[in-house]
């Protein structure tokens, strides 16, 4: 990868003619429209994008447009998801401490187990700690480093379990779609401060009254595609003058796939979350990308766009998609941002499959845009296509306010989604070449 910040970087070998290119094209990107764009997937009435929801819905229509906007042939491709958890109201959760009520703020305090059984009606019974003393009738406090299998064991006859969590910088629990399937007991999970304070109430008499609205539900979900026409030389005066120095050599039938995720975890009850840097900004940065990147390929290049549904609940778009691709034998090169909202020294960057060119292509990219990037996992679509034997990379920017009503706008940066979206046009662009005119330190370009 290019050299983080404070160590030396490698200079990069794209010829004259090639960087004249890629200067015209990395001009056009606009970091004002990729924040306007942002903004839009997190405004309120798309209520957080969660898969199935009317909110992801509304998105994808907009989406939809966008690309239309953008010159794209658009397809939709449903698929369904089974079992996607949604807390369907504010749960009610006080507590006693033997002289005192309080109520636990939902989202702050308090947030549902995705392992939790539905119980919608409240129910009071006195604290205890698992693993001692009779269960029956009280919620039970699972002790640091008792796991879930463990705690059912301590639990017959019990109301319920109470986990300790850790928040995030902000103070939010945050949220999850992938995770367990429901037991047997309504689950709660406490911010460990209050985890902490009930521990020592549970040993002076004090009680629970609470409730877990959780359900699962069986839901559509859609994949948004966007494709271009294959460029040839004469598209794109951009290629012409270098192809005819011998600077650019073409690849016939390469075709660049750009993917994004677009839903997020989805609003709670009472509760906004934007979703704005996870994956607002990935889907801003892949669309400025295909909008400077379409008709100026090099000759023989077919650009396309993947905006998935179902990240959250287990990347299920994209496996959708891969299981697809493999299917009809197309080998797209697969370019994967999720999370372009908050970069610090450097992008991670997770290569798999047979991605030897199209990382050495990542490389010169990110020294000729001056993006330091590092190898870093990046648990997102990426992986899917890589599984199916696709060359595919993900790319990682950062993002602040994690599943949780602090992932805003305003906390995505400009300037990465600006530094992002020029890594991915100066990528897809020198991954279009031929590789053989390409010199990197990383891999054999097979």
């Amino acid at each position: 990868m290019s050299a983080v910040a404070g160590q030396p970087a490698a200079t990069t070998t794209v010829s004259q003619a090639v960087a004249e290119v890629l200067a015209g094209l990395l001009g056009t990107v606009s970091g004002e429209r990729m924040a306007a764009t942002v903004a839009t997937l997190a405004s309120g009435p798309f209520t957080g994008r969660r898969v199935g929801s009317a909110g992801g819905a509304a998105g994808r229509a907009w989406l939809a447009q966008h690309l239309a906007d953008l010159g794209a042939t658009v397809t939709l491709e449903p698929f369904q998801v089974r079992f996607v958890p949604e807390v369907y109201t504010v749960p009610t959760v006080l507590w006693h401490d033997g002289s005192t009520t309080r109520r636990l703020a939902f989202g702050r305090d308090v947030a549902v187990h995705l392992a939790s059984a539905d119980q919608p009606l409240v129910q009071r019974g006195d604290l205890a700690v698992a693993g001692a003393g009779d269960p029956a009738g009280r919620w039970l406090l699972v002790p640091a480093g008792m796991t879930l299998f463990d705690a059912y064991g301590h639990a017959h006859g019990a109301l319920g379990l109470l986990f300790g969590r850790g928040v995030d910088a902000d103070g939010w629990h945050y949220t999850m779609l992938a995770g367990p399937n429901p037991g047997p007991l309504p689950i709660l999970t406490l911010d460990t401060a209050t985890h902490t304070t009930l521990l020592a109430a549970a040993q002076t008499g004090g009680w629970l009254a609470g409730n877990t609205p959780i359900r699962r539900l069986d839901v559509p979900a859609t994949n948004l595609h966007g494709t271009w026409p294959t460029t040839t030389p004469t598209d794109s005066p951009t290629d012409s003058s270098a192809v005819a120095d011998g600077d650019v050599g073409t690849d016939a039938g390469t075709e660049v796939l750009l993917t994004a995720h677009y839903d997020g975890v989805g609003d709670h009850p009472g509760l906004r979350q934007p979703a704005a840097a996870d994956n607002g900004s990935g889907v801003a940065v892949v669309l400025e990308a295909a909008r400077v990147l379409a008709g100026h390929l090099p000759g023989g290049t077919r650009l396309s766009i993947a905006l998935l549904d179902a990240e959250e609940a287990g990347a299920l778009g994209s496996a959708h998609h891969a299981a697809q691709l493999r299917a009809t034998g197309a080998t797209p090169l697969v370019i994967n941002v999720d999370g372009a909202g908050n970069l610090h020294q450097a992008a991670a960057v997770e290569a798999g499959g047979p991605a030897h060119a199209l990382l050495a292509a990542l490389d010169q990219a990110g020294r000729h845009t001056g993006l330091p990037l590092v190898a870093g996992p990046v648990a997102s679509d990426n992986r899917r296509y890589a599984a199916a034997g696709l060359a595919a990379v993900g790319i990682g920017a950062g993002m602040a306010g994690y599943h949780s009503p602090a992932d805003t706008a305003d906390r995505v940066e400009t300037a990465t989604l600006t530094a992002v979206a020029k890594l991915v046009v100066a990528t897809s662009w020198l991954a279009s070449t031929d590789p053989a005119t390409l010199q990197s330190l990383i891999g054999d370009k097979r």
